[in-house]
């Protein structure tokens, strides 16, 4: 079964329709694999796709891929929020340009390291993220 048709069957698992606009987001974020977009990029390019796409639906859709597991949220520049398909079921971390939002998986977790050097005894955690960000070469030679 491939990547997409995985994503659609757990949507149709967890009770939601593969409508047109949703398709259409789906596809725009398979397009984009390896980069996070934010709402806005993925409300152009999915009006591309179809054209009745609004952008409170665009929200909405995001929220919900991002309940499901299946999309990663990250705040660049201005904490505007940006998204990227979940391609690897695996517990990684990324390195993002802040130019145009490519990114690269984080294949090894620093989260052993760093609590071995806190004492946080009275706190439990629950969750982590470890994001590194940069520009890529190509954004490199944009700025200079």
């Amino acid at each position: 079964m491939t990547f997409q048709k995985e994503i659609e069957k757990k949507l149709k698992d967890e009770g939601y329709k593969l409508t047109n606009q949703r398709k259409a987001i789906l596809e725009v974020l398979f397009s984009h694999k390896n980069h996070f977009l934010s709402a806005e990029e993925i409300h152009l390019k999915t009006q591309e796709k179809y054209a009745k796409t609004n952008f409170s639906t665009i929200y909405r859709n995001l929220e919900l891929l991002e309940k499901l597991d299946l999309i990663h949220k990250i705040n660049l520049d201005n904490n505007t929020a940006h998204y990227e398909l979940i391609h690897k079921k695996c517990h990684h971390h990324h390195i993002i340009c802040k130019g145009c939002g490519k990114t690269e998986p984080i294949d090894f977790c620093p989260l052993e390291e760093i609590l071995s050097k806190l004492n946080h005894k009275d706190f439990s955690f629950t969750d982590h993220k470890f994001e590194l960000y940069g520009y890529c070469s190509n954004c490199q030679k944009k700025l200079l």
